[in-house]
């Protein structure tokens, strides 16, 4: 008898010792995982995001600047350009901060390494041949010089710096993928281990209760049920940090951070689409390739089938009155469309929607500067497009980013909500459950001491 209320009590505190361990270790990889999502997968991805939309802005600012100062400065557009020059100062620090910061996240990986000392060399070149095209702007008669040089420029931005940050952006997203991806079957694994070993303890705690009130003639041993209550409650709470982890983890991911993607991308491909509008009255002889340009970018953001510039406007009406009247009802594609298919917290449906409502009345801003520009109006066409007056191109396209930016916002917070209550559920559980196991194992020893002693 002896001899086998030792082996139970081992068998106890083994698989005690065995819960404990598996819950430490399952803690301390959830934190590490928050450490990396939280410190490097999501800002990486943010970051070469961020540079995509900055190497846009700046070129459609220094075809703003062009298309604004006149000849050398004579019948400067005075609003239209100072702002191009602010905004421009303000791409061109941003691709250097965000150059820096991809610089040091790609340290150990020789694929990611040479993309940004490739986009660095790069950038030197965008930056010399755009300088060389404002400089010679402002001569007189130096605009063709300058249309030049800025061609130069933006082929070099779209053949090379564009794909090179895009790349970066689905690098580092497929890390931030496969960090998850492996977290969230580990956590899978984890909390099946730890149901089995919990079951396994209080099964072999329920037989050696059973085995001392059948020996020792007493219903219950009032410490093994106190050590039976606090395994159980240990057990529970060990399962509900690792489900909580795994629902956050998602969460972050699948939730908010996909759409914090397709919304960065939204974002990068509008510069570069209000940039082609610029170009467009900059350069007459690409008029025919940056009208295209701009279809193809529309159709990315929100994808019409077979539409043109002449028919995308009645598409986008008639797409989005049959969306409104049924939410299932989504005929078409693109950015926006990845945005609806994962909306998921309060208030994002309305500020998506209202994203799409500010996108459409921008789209028919871009006919009207068509118009003009066909109808011999050109100045009016530049003015309508750079002005930041009330019912202006720009100030409608100020109006579509501020309200893609309060959906991204939505999702950023919701993210940053799940890494910390996903902290928070290690940090708040696993204390709770080890203290519950250490006493389980205490009251376990008590317990027996003195039905052992009867045998001294």
């Amino acid at each position: 008898m002896p001899a086998r209320l030792r082996l139970l009590r081992a068998a106890t505190l083994l698989l005690t010792i065995a819960v404990t361990v598996l819950l430490l270790v399952a803690g301390l990889a959830v934190n590490s995982t928050w450490n990396s999502v939280a410190g490097q997968d999501a800002p990486r991805t943010t970051s070469a995001a961020d540079l995509n939309l900055a190497l846009n802005d700046m070129d459609a600012q220094a075809a703003d600047i062009l298309l604004s100062d006149g000849e050398a400065g004579k019948g400067r557009l005075g609003t239209p350009y100072d702002k191009a020059v602010g905004f421009y100062g303000s791409s061109r620090r941003e691709i250097g901060h965000d150059l820096r910061t991809l610089a040091v996240a790609a340290q150990g990986d020789r694929s990611d390494e040479e993309t940004v000392e490739n986009l660095t060399d790069d950038f030197a070149e965008y930056q010399e041949l755009i300088g060389r095209a404002l400089e010679n702007d402002g001569h007189a008669g130096g605009k063709p010089a300058a249309l030049a040089d800025y061609r130069k420029a933006t082929d070099l931005l779209q053949g090379k710096l564009l794909p090179e940050s895009r790349t970066l952006v689905s690098a580092n997203d497929r890390a931030f993928e496969a960090e998850y991806s492996a977290a969230r079957c580990t956590l899978s694994a984890q909390l099946a281990a730890t149901a089995a070993l919990g079951v396994l303890l209080l099964a072999v705690v329920g037989v050696l209760q059973w085995y001392l009130a059948r020996r020792f003639h007493r219903i219950l041993n009032p410490s093994l049920l106190a050590a039976t209550v606090c395994a159980l409650l240990a057990v529970i709470l060990g399962t509900q940090m690792l489900t909580s982890s795994s629902g956050n983890l998602r969460g972050a991911r699948r939730d908010a951070f996909d759409s914090v993607v397709a919304l960065s991308r939204a974002r990068a491909i509008a510069y570069d689409a209000n940039a082609d509008e610029s170009r467009y009255l900059l350069d007459p002889q690409r008029r025919d390739q940056y009208a295209q340009s701009f279809l193809t970018k529309s159709q990315k953001l929100y994808g019409i089938q077979d539409a043109t510039l002449d028919t995308y406007d009645d598409g986008l009406t008639t797409s989005w009155r049959a969306y409104r009247s049924d939410h299932h009802d989504l005929r078409f594609t693109g950015e926006f469309r990845r945005e609806l298919d994962n909306v998921t917290f309060p208030g994002e449906r309305a500020a998506a929607e209202q994203t799409v409502e500010t996108y459409a009345v921008y789209q028919r801003d871009d006919r009207r500067i068509r118009a003009l520009l066909a109808a011999g109006k050109e100045r009016e066409a530049v003015e309508f497009c750079m002005d930041w007056k009330p019912g202006t191109s720009n100030a409608h396209f100020g109006a579509w980013m501020d309200a893609l930016g309060k959906v991204t916002d939505i999702n950023r917070a919701h993210f940053a909500s799940s890494v910390r209550n996903g902290r928070s559920a290690v940090s708040g559980l696993l204390p709770w459950a080890g203290g519950l196991l250490l006493a389980a194992m205490v009251l376990t020893v008590l317990g027996l001491r003195p039905r052992l002693a009867e045998f001294r």
